[in-house]
């Protein structure tokens, strides 16, 4: 099977940490394609980064499903462009962060997820009630880390991760922990064993679930919320017109 992972930014470092990750995770006859959007910002952290994002996005999954994947990953915590990208591809989609959180749900009554600014904290817990997932959440904390840190200064990083796993773990109740950003797919392992309590990170994650949706055959709905947008008027072109924004990754 062929499985798509994107990361909706810009940052060809971050999307070549994704991949290696994604690889890693799959299991074999399972082959990894990944893209990255270069018309995006170099990192998303908030809103608007993630709504300049989207159109990239879309354009790169699109072309991902051309290619031949047969499932497909959004490479970022926020679930960008989720929604729409059910809505204009056949294959099952997910992001990394609806992926660690159902995860985690799986080994822990209540897990706590540290990201890295505050200003993503309201998303992540939308997202997480929009999944149904949020009375399974002890807390969202952010380290105060800015993504493009993540790899600026990586031992600098894991220390201040690890302390915000700390306070989950003493003043949350977390019984697991949920790693929310991309940029932090390496680091599951050691905060488990550090931490003595699963940690789970979203691209290992979503690979596996997406490797189970193709098993069973699924395929994304095509009824309802996720029926595929109606033709456009004004010249408007659903998704393949939208940026040329794309980029492969090789192994």
């Amino acid at each position: 099977m062929r499985i798509s992972i994107v990361n909706p930014n810009s940052t060809r470092s971050m999307t070549e940490t994704i991949a290696l990750a994604a690889r890693h995770a799959a299991a074999r006859g399972t082959e990894i394609l990944a893209y990255q959007n270069d018309a995006g910002p170099v990192s998303i952290e908030g809103h608007v980064d993630g709504a300049l994002a989207v159109p990239g996005l879309l354009h790169a999954l699109a072309i991902a499903e051309r290619d031949g994947a047969d499932a497909h990953v959004i490479a970022c915590f926020d679930d960008t462009g989720l929604e729409a990208a059910r809505s204009i591809l056949k294959g099952p989609v997910i992001g990394i962060g609806e992926a660690a959180a159902r995860m985690a749900s799986l080994v822990a009554r209540r897990f706590s997820v540290v990201t890295t600014l505050s200003v993503s904290v309201p998303i992540l817990e939308d997202n997480l009630a929009r999944a149904g997932l949020s009375g399974l959440c002890a807390s969202v904390r952010a380290s105060e880390l800015p993504v493009l840190a993540l790899e600026a200064d990586p031992e600098a990083a894991n220390d201040k991760i690890s302390e915000e796993i700390a306070r989950a773990i003493d003043q949350d109740g977390a019984e697991a922990i949920v790693l929310g950003c991309a940029g932090m797919a390496g680091l599951a392992a050691e905060l488990s064993e550090r931490h003595g309590v699963p940690v789970v990170e979203g691209v290992s994650a979503a690979v596996k679930l997406m490797e189970g949706a193709v098993t069973l055959g699924l395929k994304t709905a095509k009824r309802g919320g996720y029926a595929p947008p109606s033709p456009k008027d004004q010249g408007f072109v659903y998704p393949d017109g939208m940026v040329p924004a794309r980029a492969e990754v090789e192994a």
